[in-house]
């Protein structure tokens, strides 16, 4: 989760697409120019040990677009796929700004 959030703040579109899993993927990631990613919060953790195939993550990211702070609330699943942790999807259970 972490590694992904720090892609979406960088823009780095080639890790998102790599660490998503693929019936899920979309064919393209492109960052917003407009939105910079300041802060992420980890609010609760379900799974994802070395002993699990499926985890979720529900998180906060804060940010900033066009000069108003704004927060996306989450909820992200994971899974296994050819030993590797990919995001499967999620759920946004808020988002302001």
């Amino acid at each position: 989760m972490r590694s992904r959030y720090s892609a979406f703040a960088v823009g780095d579109e080639p890790y998102l697409l790599r660490s998503w899993h693929p019936r899920t993927r979309p064919a393209a990631a492109p960052a917003d120019p407009e939105l910079r990613w300041l802060r992420l919060e980890i609010l609760a953790t379900d799974g994802g040990s070395p002993f699990h195939s499926e985890g979720r993550v529900s998180f906060r990211a804060h940010h900033i677009r066009r000069g108003r702070a704004g927060v996306l609330e989450e909820e992200s699943r994971f899974v296994r796929d050819a030993g590797a942790w990919v995001y499967l999807d999620g759920a946004v259970s808020g988002e302001s700004g």
